[in-house]
């Protein structure tokens, strides 16, 4: 008796991009065990065919006009999705990374990824495993053994990217200027870095704080 056929996996691609839509849609469906049910252009849509097309997986860009990859993860899971979410994506900071797989995704894989890889990504994916490569791994690694910053040394963090010296920064934030100073210090080790300068081009490498902040 023959075996009977294996369901194709199905994907939901996300992407603000119709050109990146449209070339994943393409290379994956010339795979006989995938099958691309549909695409979106953001994650509000995503959202909205999300339990309609009943995928499997989600390959979903990290940074997108309205609702963010993260924002997009966060909002399916709440949903009670039951969708196993892969990031694909042009950027990979340690705070991009980490981020991304604290809020659910269980792949992370560059848009430069060959074919071959990311359908080994999607097959592992589904099959219940995480996909983050070896490099991208250790980075996450290493991001989450570091003790997180409160929400007041990123705040001191955008301010010494900008220049600003301890009695702005205290004079900005209505603090002395020793605290502001402690701040600093504190910033200093926790980034395990030499200087304020170090700590400012540090946070901005590695996605803390952005140049626009």
């Amino acid at each position: 008796m023959s075996q009977p056929a294996t369901s194709p996996i199905r994907i939901l691609i996300v992407d603000d991009h119709p050109v990146v839509r449209a070339g994943l849609t393409s290379m994956l469906g010339t795979q006989a065990d995938l099958e691309v049910v549909a695409s979106a252009s953001s994650g509000e849509a995503a959202l909205a065919m999300i339990g309609k097309t009943e995928s499997d997986i989600v390959l979903l860009d990290l940074r997108m006009p309205g609702l963010s990859g993260v924002e997009t993860i966060l909002k399916m899971k709440k949903a009670g999705s039951a969708a196993r979410i892969i990031i694909l994506t042009s950027f990979e900071t340690d705070e991009d990374i980490y981020r991304a797989v604290q809020a659910g995704a269980q792949g992370y894989l560059l848009k430069d990824t060959s074919l071959k890889e990311m359908i080994e990504a999607i097959k592992t994916v589904h099959s219940g495993k995480r996909y983050i490569p070896r490099d991208i791994a250790a980075r996450l690694a290493e991001r989450m053994m570091r003790a997180n910053l409160t929400s007041r040394e990123l705040e001191i963090l955008k301010m010494l990217s900008k220049g600003l010296t301890n009695k702005q920064i205290g004079h900005a934030l209505g603090i002395s200027d020793n605290t502001a100073k402690n701040h600093v210090n504190s910033i200093i080790e926790k980034l395990e870095v030499s200087d304020r300068t170090e700590a400012a081009t540090t946070a901005i490498q590695r996605g803390l704080i952005t140049m626009e902040d």
